[in-house]
């Protein structure tokens, strides 16, 4: 009896530092994404604004 109880103590434990470990991984991931797109966006071409294209092929 007292065995099951340890047992499932450890097995509790392993399973919270699994998903603290997979909580912590996917946050990483999800900055690292962020900065990416944050870069890539830096990247594009200013756009113009309201009134400052005039197309004249219309």
């Amino acid at each position: 009896m007292m065995n099951d109880v340890a047992i499932a103590s450890m097995e509790m434990s392993s399973a919270r530092i699994a998903t603290q470990y997979a909580m912590s991984l996917q946050k990483r991931t999800m900055s690292d994404m962020e900065q990416q797109a944050m870069a890539e966006l830096e990247m594009l071409p200013p756009t113009p604004s309201m009134g400052e294209y005039i197309d004249t092929y219309a």
